[in-house]
């Protein structure tokens, strides 16, 4: 097989993916339970579960496990019957939605997953949208069925009129709550039921059947068989038909019903969205001269094209032993291998690429190849940014990553001033990860180190990241600004606000910060020509 065949041969193996939601819908439950049919793992911890509970696996911080919610973008590959999966567990909490932007960039397909009894959240339609926005095709998993919940032909008139896209289960739910048996494959008439195996812990035990049989065999009462039977034909009358070209063009999402607390239904959509997901595509960049000049807009080839990849995400501290930055590189072309030379866009200089890594959990693996689609991670000191791009060729760039103006801004200082050493170095490799914004005030002398977020709960992570990882206790004071927005215009002559301030960011990027949306309307008003975005590229 020559080189490029092979190249081919394991991209199409790809499927490297995103699961989003609103918090507590499920998500991190259905990554565990991905790990546990694809035998990773033997028996599954729950989030939020029992004292002595096993943990998350995807959770590898001390904060995550404590409260059971996902607050980083954990990145862990497997095979999968005979695919290669390289799922990317985002955080669910609406404060950290811009690490899951970031993430979501490196992701190839989607899975949303909605909670039964809530139908589609307000996170869910934030995520939703930034998927729609750079053309992610979405599968939609419908978990907690094993609970009270919602119709499920209301939960899908739901998601295309709040999210305008049309919905097609390709399997139905056999009954729901207590009474929520198995699932019914909509094309064949195939059924398959459920029995639950210690707990949801283990794999549940399975019976695949027709429905005529199943018809025979008085698993459900007369009166919830004739509402499945009703609920078919009507699917079959005025259902919308499923093509996999609309679902990759992203008009359609394929709906799935289940429970990962239970198992139900969990191997019967890993199985679909495997069959379905797409694989790695060409990806468009930017063409550059030796100025950094952009001159073209090219597609990057991931079988064609040598080696290429992008930074997407950095992360300090992921093993308290090592004590190290690791970045992570989304390979988008060729082949990596393991003390690869490559050049380096942004520094203007060859990199050797010497110490790479798969992460699963807090655990660290050494990787010799990788190919398109998987996800590296390579040990960061001081050379890489988000966003940065590195190749065998150089001469090109890799679309930016938007940048989201931050909307709570603080004070931050060391509680001990003679940890100030300590304090400096956790906050510059914090900021590095993109964890939070560092901003200093412009047309002031001061040694204040203000910090900027999307949202607050990510200060309570940095401050409990520089106690557990720096021994650094903090203070905060909280400031009045509740907006902030990028400026475009020169920096000098724009009259802002008086209860206003302006700031810049490390790469000199001026943003306004203000408490009330009528100061940003007032500001563009006295200031004609200039323009105040909420992210920029």
């Amino acid at each position: 097989m020559s080189n490029q065949s092979l190249i081919a041969a394991e991209t199409a193996q790809r499927r490297t993916f995103a699961i989003i939601s609103h918090p507590d819908a499920g998500k991190t439950t259905l990554t565990e339970k991905l790990l546990l049919y694809a035998g990773m793992i033997h028996t599954a911890g729950m989030v939020k579960g029992r004292k002595n509970a096993r943990t998350v696996k995807s959770d590898w911080m001390s904060m995550e496990q404590e409260r059971g919610i996902s607050i980083t973008a954990s990145a862990m590959q497997f095979r999968y019957k005979g695919a290669v999966i390289n799922v990317l567990d985002t955080p669910g909490h609406q404060d950290f939605s811009e690490d899951t932007y970031r993430t979501l960039t490196a992701a190839d397909s989607a899975v949303m997953v909605i909670d039964s009894a809530k139908g589609v959240e307000a996170q869910t339609r934030k995520l939703f949208a930034v998927c729609r926005l750079r053309g992610i095709p979405i599968l939609t998993f419908v978990n907690k069925m094993d609970l009270p919940g919602r119709d499920p032909f209301d939960l899908m008139s739901e998601l295309e009129e709040v999210l305008g896209i049309q919905t097609a289960p390709l399997y139905w739910p056999i009954g729901s709550g207590r009474d929520f048996v198995g699932v019914v494959n909509v094309a064949t008439n195939e059924v398959t039921t459920f029995q639950e195996s210690r707990g949801g812990a283990q794999e549940a035990v399975s019976e695949s059947m027709s429905l005529e049989e199943f018809k025979t065999k008085g698993i459900i009462s007369s009166e919830r068989l004739e509402k499945l039977l009703y609920d078919l034909d009507l699917l079959k009358e005025a259902g919308t038909p499923f093509t996999k070209e609309k679902f990759l063009k992203g008009e359609i999402t394929p709906v799935f019903f289940g429970s990962a607390l239970t198992n139900f239904g969990i191997e019967n959509f890993f199985d679909k969205f495997s069959e379905l997901a797409p694989c790695p595509s060409p990806r468009p960049a930017d063409k550059i001269d030796e100025n950094g000049v952009i001159v073209d807009e090219i597609l990057i080839d991931p079988v064609k094209d040598q080696f290429s990849a992008y930074c997407f995400k950095i992360q300090a501290n992921m093993d308290p032993r090592h004590r190290d930055s690791m970045a992570f590189l989304r390979v988008n072309a060729g082949v990596f291998e393991r003390d690869l030379v490559v050049y380096h866009e942004r520094l203007k200089k060859e990199i050797r690429l010497s110490r790479s890594h798969s992460m699963f959990g807090g655990e660290r693996n050494t990787v010799d190849t990788a190919y398109p689609g998987d996800i590296v991670g390579v040990v960061n000191p001081g050379v890489f940014s988000i966003g940065d791009c590195v190749s065998i060729k150089g001469g090109f760039k890799f679309k930016p990553m938007p940048k989201f103006s931050p909307e709570v801004i603080a004070r931050l200082r060391p509680s001990d001033v003679m940890r100030k050493k300590a304090f400096d170095k956790g906050i510059e490799q914090l900021s590095s990860e993109g964890a939070v914004l560092l901003l200093k005030p412009r047309g002031l002398i001061t040694n204040d180190c203000l910090v900027a977020a999307v949202g607050r709960l990510q200060f309570e992570v940095l401050q409990h990241r520089l106690a557990e990882e720096y021994n650094v206790e903090t203070k905060m004071e909280v400031l009045p600004y509740q907006h902030g927005a990028w400026l475009v215009g020169d920096a000098e002559k724009f009259r802002a606000p008086s209860a206003s301030m302006m700031a810049e960011d490390l790469t000199g990027r001026v943003i306004l910060l203000y408490g009330q949306e009528w100061e940003r309307k007032y500001a563009l008003e006295n200031n004609p020509g200039y323009e105040l975005l909420d992210f920029i590229q």
